[in-house]
């Protein structure tokens, strides 16, 4: 029968936690298991992690397969390291009492690792509450030095600065003379000249009226003679 180490979800929609537990590879996520070693919550900060090292350990010596994340666990609670130390006991590397000092050793820096993080989150709860509930301190207000006043004053005349850039736009509002010139050109109205010169002509045709009684004296005459 294959065993495995792996995580059982407990816990309602969107708050899980895990049991580490120890089950048939063939037997379902949630169903039923051979031995519960431990527990995982991941919704903390940090993870919190419980699990039984001498159980966990036994049951990998004795052929259990974790799955990636039980893996990562044990790895970060030492069994896994646990395991490496044995191995150089059994090859003669080093002795039982070495082994087990060094081992003792990664454990407590790991532990002071944890319990700095959970101080420092536990503390950052407080400060969160604190400034909810409006029982946090304002932050005292510094009086300007000297310093301060030169360099506001040599900053004055670059903030100023931007004033002129911004008179500069309206320089660009003069095209609006160049669209009225365009109203001068199209007055064609002188070109309503070429009247007189239709008027010319009706004072030529005129002239023949004038020269026709000269043409019939001569018939007036002939009965004269």
């Amino acid at each position: 029968m294959a065993v495995k180490i792996r995580l059982a979800r407990r816990g309602r929609k969107q708050r899980p936690y895990y049991h580490i537990i120890i089950a048939d590879a063939r037997a379902p996520r949630d169903g039923k298991f051979i031995e519960q070693i431990g527990s995982y919550n991941p919704m903390t900060k940090p993870a919190t992690i419980e699990i039984d090292r001498e159980k966990a350990y036994e049951w990998l010596e004795k052929g259990a397969q974790p799955t990636d994340t039980v893996r990562a666990i044990l790895r970060f609670k030492g069994v896994m390291y646990r395991k490496h130390l044995q191995r150089g006991v059994d090859k003669g590397a080093m002795t039982q009492e070495v082994a087990d000092a060094k081992l003792a050793e990664w454990i407590e820096a790991k532990e002071s690792k944890v319990a700095e993080r959970v101080e420092e989150t536990r503390k950052e709860m407080e400060d969160f509450r604190k400034l909810v509930s409006g029982q946090a301190k304002p932050k005292a207000v510094e009086p300007a030095t000297e310093d301060d006043a030169s360099a506001f004053r040599e900053d004055t005349p670059a903030e100023e600065a931007p004033v002129a850039e911004e008179a500069a736009p309206v320089a660009e509002e003069a095209p609006v003379v160049e669209e009225a010139a365009p109203v001068v050109e199209e007055a064609p109205v002188v070109e309503e000249a070429p009247v007189v010169e239709e008027v010319a002509p009706v004072a030529e045709e005129a002239a023949p009226i004038e020269d026709t009684p000269a043409a019939d004296a001569p018939a007036e005459e002939t009965p004269a003679e």
